[in-house]
């Protein structure tokens, strides 16, 4: 149990030093760069939504089967591992780089007065509150202490794509 905690914590070491780096060049980017940065800095925005998204489509997936393993049986803490390092490995690193960025994108490119924004920061909030429920959702599973079955897991692996629908919809089309 000792080694799985110490290779739990190298891997979040280890993405919070790629978040560091990440934050780094983008604002490397920012200032040296300039104005020819946004390009790029949006490529990154976009690469951190899809991390994003495929992380909160398969926690929930995960939740899921989940819900069938005994707990404290071997499958229930693989589940464990698999879910604590999805979300502190790659969801969490890929929302925070999402809100900056797009934050950024969105002052840059003088987007804050459209309303197609302010729903679309609405509709993101809402997926950063979905964000908030999945983690409570690890540390209990983590507990095992779970209450919700695989029936309400399924209801809530839709949610994450409606949001996402939603959100991409506001960006492309810009209906107001």
């Amino acid at each position: 149990m000792a080694d799985a905690a110490k290779q739990e914590m190298s891997a979040a070491k280890r993405a919070t030093v790629a978040l560091g780096v990440t934050a780094v060049l983008c604002v490397a980017a920012m200032v040296l760069v300039g104005p020819a940065a946004y390009p790029w800095l949006k490529a990154v925005h976009v690469i951190a939504v899809i991390s994003w998204m495929a992380g909160m489509l398969y926690l929930p997936r995960l939740f899921i089967y989940h819900c069938d393993a005994a707990p404290g049986s071997e499958m229930s803490e693989t589940f464990k591992v698999m879910e604590g390092r999805l979300l502190r490995i790659i969801i969490n690193p890929a929302m925070v780089v999402t809100w900056v960025l797009g934050l950024w994108l969105a002052w840059q490119g003088g987007h804050f007065a459209a309303g197609w924004l302010h729903a679309k920061l609405a509709l993101v909030l809402a997926l950063s509150a979905v964000h908030g429920y999945f983690s409570a959702s690890v540390r209990r599973f983590a507990e095992d202490r779970n209450t919700v079955g695989s029936r309400q897991w399924r209801m809530w692996n839709e949610v994450p794509t409606l949001l996402m629908i939603g959100i991409v919809i506001l960006v492309i089309v810009k209906p107001f």
